[in-house]
């Protein structure tokens, strides 16, 4: 039987958790090489500190620094009534908390969620994803929203940078330590030490490159995770493909279009047409396809 949405979300979950195994795995072996470069294992733990300290602030007020970059803008029952029922019809559906809606003044049409946890969350869309959509294709983009939120995905996405910036930091710091004359100099001869900047310098130069391309791999299974998720939740997943299909059509960059923030969003908001390994969303005419296969 041919692959479709829904037998294609298991195996987005199975691949997300290996990608992340490769991940410790390559954290664990950059890691050890310092430890043994170095001799003085007491580095690597203060920048074990120094990332998890960092990452929790960054978990902890991802939706309020998400928000401000944006410049979104609380919305209320009043002012938008229809998306403020479809976000608390589909939030009763799925069994979640309702989350705090926000607006983002741009004729470019996007959508995102954000927040640390299921009763923390925040779904945001901006004023042109209104303007250019059905009320079924507005339900299919805020299903797909509630689906990062009941799977996890800010937890996921957290845990991913948290990863990559240790890496990139790692990397950083072996790299600025051969400039000024780094290393254990007492330990062995020269041709072992020569061997290991060598070797240390190819590690930390491609690893940050690696641990990028994990990361975007990540988050493309995520999205097709999340359309799976949605398509489910809505019993309708032609009202996301005609939605996914209306957004692309408008390539326009959002105004305050931002790289650190830029995965969280349904669609890439640099209206960028980038594929392949360094793509942050999978193409929409796979999604598409992948939807009206189906139903």
């Amino acid at each position: 039987m041919a692959a479709n949405l829904y037998t294609l979300a298991g195996r987005n979950v199975r691949k997300t958790w290996f990608l992340f195994t490769v991940f410790l795995i390559i954290v664990i072996g950059i890691g050890y090489f310092l430890s043994i470069y170095y001799g003085h294992p007491g580095i690597l733990y203060v920048a074990i500190a120094f990332a998890i300290f960092q990452s929790v602030l960054s978990y902890w007020f991802s939706h309020k620094i998400v928000l401000r970059m944006t410049g979104a803008r609380p919305a209320t029952r009043e002012a938008n009534r229809e998306l403020w029922n479809i976000v608390e019809n589909l939030s009763i559906t799925a069994g979640l908390p309702m989350p705090k809606l926000y607006i983002i003044e741009d004729s470019v049409p996007n959508a995102f969620a954000t927040g640390r946890d299921k009763k923390h969350a925040v779904v945001a869309v901006s004023t042109g994803l209104l303007a250019v959509l059905e009320r079924n294709e507005l339900e299919g983009v805020i299903a797909h929203e509630l689906s990062h939120i009941g799977n996890r995905d800010m937890l996921v996405s957290t845990v991913v940078v948290v990863l990559v910036g240790f890496i990139t930091l790692l990397s950083d710091m072996f790299l600025r330590s051969q400039i000024f004359g780094g290393g254990n100099r007492d330990r062995g001869d020269g041709r072992v030490q020569g061997i290991l900047m060598i070797v240390g310098l190819v590690l930390m130069i491609l690893s940050p490159i690696i641990a990028t391309l994990i990361q975007l791999s990540i988050s493309r299974k995520r999205e097709y995770l999340a359309d799976a998720s949605g398509a489910l939740l809505t019993r309708y997943p032609e009202g996301l493909a005609s939605a996914l299909e209306k957004i692309s059509a408008h390539s326009g960059k959002m105004q305050k279009a931002n790289h650190a923030t830029a995965h969280l969003f349904i669609s890439n908001p640099f209206g960028a047409k980038m594929r392949g390994l360094f793509s942050t969303h999978p193409p929409v005419e796979k999604r598409v396809e992948l939807l009206r296969k189906s139903i």
